[in-house]
């Protein structure tokens, strides 16, 4: 049996998608998966480094090593009205902001890449701090907005933030396209007929977690930043869709447009290698 590192994150709608995958629900004769849970950022580093054979990783962070993963069709987060947002402790708006000082969950993160092509101007005045910090810092005064993401969107009002700019709205109303925010990656040199074998698993997996929500509670939330069911529930609603499933024709032409977007302002390189493996 052949041994696979898997990489995702602590979030409810990864621990959500990969519940029975790792928890002996699919039971594959042939793969078994050793999970390592980390948040996205480090998960988009231990990938840039090679270190995982399968890896959740934010668009962004796919879009420097495209020579070296492919994107799966299955398991990624796509969607509309799930995009990261800008907030700060009073209403204000993106221009007051130059020059203060922003908390980013991460260099490589989709959020941070929506921030830059929407305004270029942001791009050395951040702070990098796990996202689930960046509310607090944003609320005491050290930072003076903040990039926030997962259920974070669900909980900053309770800290009496401020939304300044949506920006998954702003790629929609731009582009008319799901927001995409992260995708699951194989090495390319794992080969096709073996990438797609995990595809298939994946796309179990969840079809397993939809039909046995009960049975992955206990997982999500030993994982989970924020505890409350009803948070958890949204959150996995909001990120686990019809996208998560297959990425779709939509899916795909959402990520070639970010990249088109990142490479002309030069963010990440120009790269015509196929986003997917080769069949």
């Amino acid at each position: 049996m052949r041994s696979l590192s898997l990489g995702y994150s602590p979030c409810p709608n990864d621990t959500f998608i990969f519940y029975a995958l790792v928890h002996g629900k699919i039971n594959p004769s042939d793969l078994s998966f050793r999970e390592i849970l980390e948040d996205v950022e480090t998960l988009n580093r231990m990938a840039n480094r090679v270190q995982l054979d399968v890896t959740k990783a934010s668009c962004h962070a796919y879009g420097h090593m495209r020579n070296r993963y492919c994107l799966l069709r299955s398991g990624g987060a796509l969607g509309k009205g799930c995009g990261p947002l800008l907030v700060a402790r009073e209403e204000t708006d993106i221009q007051k902001l130059k020059g203060g000082t922003i908390a980013i969950p991460g260099r490589l993160t989709t959020a941070f890449l929506l921030l830059r092509i929407f305004d270029p101007s942001f791009k050395e005045n951040v702070k990098v701090m796990p996202f689930d910090k960046i509310i607090d810092s944003v609320r005491i005064g050290e930072a003076d907005a903040g990039l926030i993401i997962h259920e974070s969107r669900f909980t900053y009002k309770k800290a009496g933030l401020k939304e300044v700019v949506d920006l998954g709205r702003w790629w929609e109303e731009e582009t008319g396209l799901p927001i995409p925010l992260g995708g699951i990656l194989a090495r390319r040199d794992l080969g096709g007929d073996l990438i797609r074998r995990v595809e298939e698993l994946i796309r179990a997996s969840i079809e397993y977690a939809f039909s046995n929500r009960q049975e992955t509670k206990s997982y999500i939330k030993k994982h989970s930043q924020e505890m409350e069911d009803d948070v958890i529930e949204r959150h996995i609603g909001l990120y686990v869709n019809n996208y998560s499933l297959d990425i779709g024709d939509a899916g795909l032409h959402a990520v070639r447009e970010l990249f088109r977007r990142a490479e002309e302002s030069g963010i990440i390189e120009r790269s015509s290698i196929p986003l997917l493996a080769r069949r």
